[in-house]
């Protein structure tokens, strides 16, 4: 599935007309959020509980388990799951913990496998999460073998993500989950990336970590020398669907097709920068020279901390010097935009949270993501 042409010369008119105005998309007004809400140790493990733990989660990449008999292991707020794809391509996701005494089948990291034997005891169990075998079974004594496969956590594979439910035994309808915005994923066509790199990144809190994936008001000051040589500060498009949102950046080429009549601008989509905000913690930031950055921004053990795992796409595996060269352009430069401006202002404003010197952080009316992100986490915690 594409975007339809007549959709994307929309978004480029909506933003050359921002561009040509000195102008964004806005919300009805500011917003004010106690400063509590990044804080509180007692808020955050309520938050993480019912935001993190009781939604479905775009936990893995479907490339990622590209292939038969391959899986992702990870751990996920605390809770340590392997994502599988059994030989039949049906993607599983389990408790990375062996039925016996709990001690992980399968080390964090990526693979193929077509089974899992566990380290201490030597149960074995097979991509379906079916325990196929027992070391010295015949000496343990009586198990029923069907009651002891992997602790299967809901689990379903669409638009060329794998979504995963953190809470054994919660139901959760894909569908009634994203509305329109599946199809809005489905143009992105993830399924038919190339899986490029991937490296996990410590940063700051869940909160202030992920405030800056959702505006561009700070990209002309914090970001310079990487993103903000190419895209306009303070101008975002921004449409919701539920929770999730689209947010749109133009980039500084709008200069060249404002000038021209709309006949003339050859490939619209050239000229903006598409990102797709999926709740609560999936950033896929737009295509850009066939290169894309996919963001999964983690919540540590406590209010300050974070993992970000960061997967580079490309539209397909580099083989000259220059698609190699152009790849790892494109992979350094995200990595210094997040990892060395990003989070390193984040774990400075980490810094300041408990000094008093905010009661209250205040969301432009320019900063419309940051608000409907933080409703929606008020609302989906209660």
């Amino acid at each position: 599935m594409t975007r339809p042409i007549e959709e994307t010369m929309d978004l480029a008119r909506r933003a050359v007309t921002h561009y040509v105005n000195r102008t964004t998309d806005q919300a009805p007004d500011t917003y004010a959020l106690d400063v509590s809400a990044y804080t509180d140790p007692d808020r955050y493990r309520h938050e993480v509980e019912r935001v993190f733990r009781e939604q479905p989660l775009a936990l893995v990449l479907s490339i990622e388990i590209a292939t038969p008999n391959s899986y992702r292991a990870t751990e996920v707020c605390g809770t340590p799951v392997i994502v599988t794809r059994d030989g039949e391509g049906k993607a599983h996701a389990f408790l990375n913990a062996c039925r016996h005494r709990g001690a992980p089948v399968c080390a964090d990291g990526r693979g193929e496998a077509r089974q899992f034997s566990c380290p201490y005891h030597a149960w074995v169990y097979d991509t379906k999460g079916a325990l196929v075998s027992m070391y010295g079974g015949k000496t343990f004594g009586d198990v029923d073998i069907e009651k002891m496969g992997l602790r299967e956590l809901p689990c379903v594979e669409k638009a060329g993500l794998v979504w995963v439910c953190l809470t054994p035994g919660k139901s959760f309808d894909i569908d009634e989950w994203l509305g329109d915005f599946a199809a809005e994923l489905e143009t992105l066509d993830l399924g038919n990336w190339y899986l490029y790199d991937q490296r996990d990144l410590p940063g700051p809190g869940w909160k202030v970590a992920w405030d800056g994936y959702l505006e561009a008001y700070h990209h002309n000051t914090l970001h310079a020398e990487t993103v903000g040589k190419y895209t306009v500060g303070n101008l975002m498009l921004h449409d919701t669907y539920g929770p999730h949102q689209r947010i749109v950046f133009g980039r500084k080429s709008l200069k060249e097709i404002a000038r021209k009549p709309e006949t003339a601008w050859a490939d619209p989509s050239e000229h903006i920068r598409l990102i797709h905000s999926v709740f609560p913690n999936t950033s896929i930031s737009g295509v850009v020279g066939d290169h894309a950055l996919v963001s999964q921004v983690f919540p540590g053990p406590n209010p300050d901390s974070t993992l970000t795992r960061q997967s580079i796409l490309c539209a397909k595996k580099p083989e000259t010097d220059a698609e190699k060269a152009a790849t790892e352009g494109f992979s350094q430069m995200t990595l210094r935009a997040v990892r060395d401006e990003d989070y390193n202002m984040g774990f400075q404003i980490q810094k300041t949270l408990s000094s008093k010197a905010n009661e209250a952080f205040v969301f432009g009316r320019n900063e419309p993501a940051l608000q409907h992100y933080h409703d929606w986490v008020a609302r989906l915690s209660g």
